[in-house]
């Protein structure tokens, strides 16, 4: 026997902002007939083929450490220069840029949304497959 994931869950303080802005970073959509709107305690987006979930959650605390788990994105047709720029210009901070740390074409660049979530912005598809990886 075995589990799998139902969702990926984001404790956040305001859900429908945050569920709004990681819409626009990954292509995502609400659930058909049940849309997200401003004061909901509760968000979820979708993948528009519908293969993941992303469940946000209003929680009274803030965020106060480093997150455990967090998302490695990978552009399917910017650079990683490029999509690193694109999620600043929406609201992302840079935290560290990891690039070229193991060699050249390497590493990523550590953002942070707007809630001060981390997560990596990896090389991208096409920059993967020019260095045949």
């Amino acid at each position: 026997m075995t589990s799998r994931i139902s969702h990926t869950s984001i404790d956040c303080r305001n859900a429908y902002q945050l569920s709004e802005w990681w819409k626009q970073v990954l292509d995502y959509v609400d659930v058909v007939g049940d849309p997200n709107e401003p004061g909901h305690d509760e968000c979820m987006i979708l993948a528009r083929d519908g293969s993941h979930h992303i469940l946000f959650i209003e929680v009274p605390e803030a965020k106060s450490v480093k997150n455990r788990i967090h998302f490695d994105l990978r552009s399917t047709d910017l650079t990683q220069q490029e999509e690193a720029d694109r999620l600043r210009a929406i609201g992302a901070t840079e935290v560290a840029d990891r690039r070229g740390q193991y060699g050249p074409g390497t590493g990523w660049v550590t953002m942070a949304d707007p809630e001060g979530n981390e997560f990596c912005v990896l090389s991208s598809d096409a920059e993967q497959a020019a260095e045949g990886r």
